[in-house]
C-alpha cells in the first residue's frame, strides 16, 4: 500500500508521463536560437525552471495524497527521512537529465512526438511505477534496476522502506544524474554548432 502511495506521489515532481519542458516548442517556433546564445546557460536554465516545478508539485501534488493515505490506510513513515528527500531531489535531477535529452533531440528531427511516447513508454516501465522492479526475475531484474529510469521511482521508494542502503540507492542516483546532465551538455554544445529550426 506505501509502495502505491509512493509512485503516485512521483507522478508529478518526476514528471513521467510527459517531457515536461518547453523546450521542444521553442525549438519549432526558433526561440531556441535566442536561448543558445542568451549568456545563461541553456540546460541550467531548464533544470531551474524543473526544480522549481517540481519543487511546488511536491508540495501541492504529492504531499497531500500521501498524507491522506497515511490517514486513511495507515502507510508507514519513511525510514531514513532526509535520505529519502536527498533521493527524491536526486530522481528529479535524473528525471530532468533524460527529458532535457527527449526535448532537445527536436532540433534534430522534424517531430518528437515519436520520441516523447517512446520516452513515456520506457520510463512507465523503467521506473517501477507501473510494477516494482525487485519482481522482474534474473538478469531482466538486474538490467531494469541498473538503467537511470530506475533512479526516478524505485530508488527514492526503496529508501522509504528500508529495502536498500541509502548510500548505494543516492550513489547510483547521483552516477546518472551526473551521466545524463554529461550528455545533456554534449548535445547543447552540438546544437549550438548545427541546429534545423523549422519555425524560423
Amino acid at each position: 500500500m506505501t509502495f502505491c502511495f509512493l509512485t503516485q506521489a512521483c507522478i508529478g515532481p518526476m514528471q513521467l508521463f510527459g517531457v515536461g519542458l518547453d523546450l521542444p516548442q521553442r525549438i519549432r517556433s526558433g526561440d531556441v536560437a535566442l536561448d543558445l546564445v542568451r549568456p545563461a546557460p541553456l540546460q541550467l536554465w531548464c533544470l531551474s525552471e524543473d526544480l522549481g516545478r517540481a519543487a511546488f508539485l511536491f508540495l501541492a501534488r504529492s504531499i497531500p495524497p500521501a498524507l491522506a493515505g497515511a490517514a486513511l490506510f495507515g502507510i508507514v513513515t519513511p525510514r531514513a527521512p532526509a535520505a529519502f528527500l536527498a533521493s527524491v531531489t536526486l530522481g528529479v535531477v535524473v528525471s530532468f537529465g533524460w527529458r532535457y535529452l527527449v526535448a532537445l533531440a527536436s532540433c534534430w528531427v522534424m517531430d518528437d512526438r515519436g520520441l516523447a511516447t517512446l520516452s513515456l513508454v520506457l520510463t512507465t516501465f523503467f521506473s517501477g511505477l507501473m510494477l516494482p522492479l525487485t519482481i522482474f526475475p534474473g538478469w531482466f531484474g538486474s538490467l531494469a534496476r541498473a538503467l537511470p529510469w530506475a533512479a526516478m521511482v524505485q530508488a527514492p521508494s526503496d529508501i522509504y522502506l528500508g529495502t536498500a542502503e541509502p548510500a548505494h540507492a543516492l550513489a547510483f542516483q547521483a552516477l546518472w544524474a551526473a551521466v545524463l546532465l554529461a550528455l545533456g551538455a554534449l548535445l547543447t554544445r552540438a546544437a549550438r554548432r548545427k541546429v534545423v529550426i523549422q519555425g524560423g
